[in-house]
């Protein structure tokens, strides 16, 4: 390790960098045009260059975690940085070293920033695990993902039973056979020596949720996602002093985009609210007390949110941001007519920081994800042939070009560990393949199609799930939606719907006709939807549909003979018929 003087030329090259995209809030034509990724030299590690820089004797609030009891804990900056020196040294003690791999499975509490940052500081690296992951899944992220520690809390601590012997087992209280990394207080909090860091070093090891296949393992670097979220922190309009919730779970790679980087590239407060259930009118009172600034949700809860009374107004709201499915047009609409504030989304993958979105000050299209990004080279890419598309109309699958002017792009993973395959796949052709759809219109925004599994036809037209879910939900009796295609005999599809119904709506035949009735008014005949169930909708643990299983139960229903049976079809109400195609 080297030791780290005062004020690195990393340090100063980040804080140039960070400064330019806050000066440029608003600009994003001027972003895109002027903004370059910051020459950090050949060591660089961002909790010791960044962040224990910026929270030296630095008294604001960096955490604010709200219980739903009322009770609540804030750490300063400084009180951060002491106190990840602490755990650091206490992590030491106990033979974790450079490189290596580190399970941090907590939840929304204290020691989970504290640990992320430790780690960091000894050069380590961290694999985020959400406390949902069972024994299996542990045992499979010990195996590939190489892990030597692991931290979680007492109750999960019997999930790493069976794992190696010689694994680092660090619990936050006490555990049999653990050692309780609450026993930290006394040690010196003194700045630790620089680890010694390369850029090209592994930082991050996250697992994806898997919505079509088993888990993908993606290695992150020192510089991918610290640096390459200075573009999310742009996104997100983030500002030195806000306070900014981001409603994600510990585990998954939004948490780190929203509740980790993002806010403390901009100096802002996170603050978290700890919730059994979510209750959208306990939410808007929190968002309100507690003075929050900016706030990030996936639609779901959007959808959810946008149900309730919203008649109160904002509070202290000054961005709002959907993240992580895309946003509905109706979503959008309501949250403008009632608190008068634009609604933006973006988009991004586990396997890069946010790529795509629409910036504070740009105007934001229905239906549309935004413009690339400052310093994210985005092409779309023709499915069938790899030949890259341009100009208003085009649509093929988003990619990053990987052969460009600057290189491969910084905010990439370095790639899928363990499966060359699969890594061969995606980086295929000189591009980077996100698997998603997207066109393209005159003024250069982006509009989200479907995932290149999910878009399907039906009579030969083309079908964006997205697209009739959009409308699906601007009825009153639709909380969520999934549409996905059912065989038929003579259109080889037709469009199915899956529906979560809002409170006070029963799933009857009286409902389905008229949620049937409100899409026929509002699509063409040709993206009709023929057939609606009423259930609930298969998830991955981090929230995300899986139409896979809905396709699958599709194909076995038809095979069965029992689709029929499965909810209800147009053809079953006489009102509905007619105009058929």
């Amino acid at each position: 390790m080297t030791t780290a003087p005062t004020t690195r030329p990393a340090t100063q090259a980040y804080r140039a960098a960070r400064d330019q995209l806050l000066a440029l809030y608003g600009r994003h034509e001027q972003a895109v045009a002027e903004f370059r990724w910051p020459d950090l030299g050949p060591e660089f590690c961002w909790a010791v260059d960044w962040f224990d820089r910026v929270a030296e004797g630095n008294d604001r609030p960096a955490l604010v975690i709200l219980e739903q009891d009322g009770t609540r804990r804030e750490l300063s900056y400084d009180q951060m940085r002491r106190t990840s020196n602490q755990l650091a040294r206490w992590m030491q003690e106990r033979g974790v070293r450079r490189g290596d791999a580190v399970i941090v499975m907590l939840g929304n509490q204290v020691e989970l920033w504290q640990c992320m940052l430790a780690v960091m500081k000894l050069g380590a690296v961290v694999m985020p695990t959400a406390t949902a992951a069972g024994p299996d899944d542990l045992r499979d992220r010990v195996a590939r993902g190489g892990a030597r520690h692991v931290v979680c809390n007492p109750a999960d601590a019997p999930k790493l039973a069976g794992t190696a012997d010689d694994l680092g087992r660090f619990c936050v209280g006490a555990a049999d056979g653990w050692d309780d990394l609450t026993a930290v207080d006394g040690l010196d909090d003194a700045d630790l020596p620089h680890p010694g860091t390369s850029p090209d070093d592994r930082l991050l090891l996250y697992f994806t949720s898997g919505t079509t296949s088993r888990p993908k393992l993606v290695e992150h670097t020192q510089v991918s996602y610290p640096v390459g979220h200075l573009t999310t922190m742009f996104w997100l309009g983030l500002r030195a002093g806000d306070v900014h919730l981001n409603i994600s779970s510990p585990g998954w790679a939004k948490h780190a985009w929203s509740c980790f980087f993002a806010p403390w590239i901009a100096e802002a407060t996170i603050f978290v609210h700890n919730y059994a259930r979510f209750d959208a009118a306990s939410l808007l009172t929190v968002l309100r007390e507690e003075g929050v600034t900016t706030f990030c949700a996936p639609p779901t809860v959007w959808r959810m949110l946008i149900k309730a009374d919203l008649s109160d107004g904002p509070g202290s709201l000054r961005e709002v941001i959907g993240a992580g499915e895309p946003l509905n047009p109706e979503v959008i609409d309501q949250v403008q007519q009632r608190w008068g504030l634009t609604l933006r989304d973006g988009f991004g993958q586990t396997e890069m920081t946010a790529a795509v979105g629409n910036t504070p000050g740009s105007v934001v299209k229905p239906g549309s994800m935004g413009r690339p990004l400052p310093g994210v080279p985005v092409v779309l890419v023709d499915l069938l042939t790899g030949e890259r598309l341009a100009g208003e109309g085009a649509e093929g699958e988003l990619c990053l070009d990987l052969e460009g002017p600057t290189g491969r792009p910084l905010p990439l993973m370095t790639g899928y560990q363990g499966d060359p395959e699969r890594d061969a796949e995606a980086m295929a052709g000189g591009v980077y393949h996100t698997g998603d759809i997207a066109s393209l219109d005159a003024d250069g925004y982006l509009t989200y199609v479907g995932r290149t599994d999910d878009v399907f036809k039906a009579s030969d037209y083309k079908v964006s799930p997205f697209e009739l879910e959009s409308v699906l939900i601007e009825h009153p009796a639709v909380a969520e939606a999934a549409v996905v295609p059912a065989p038929d005999a003579v259109r080889l599809a037709v469009p199915k719907a899956y529906v979560v119904l809002a409170p006070g709506f029963e799933p009857t035949a009286e409902t389905a006709v008229d949620i049937l009735r409100h899409t026929r008014e509002r699509l063409p005949a040709y993206l009709r939807i023929r057939r609606i169930e009423f259930a609930e909708l298969p998830k991955t643990i981090s929230g995300k549909i899986r139409r896979v299983e809905l396709r699958a139960r599709e194909e076995e229903l038809a095979e069965a003979g029992t689709a029929r049976e499965a909810g209800w079809g147009d053809d079953q109400f006489p009102e509905l018929r007619g105009g058929a195609v």
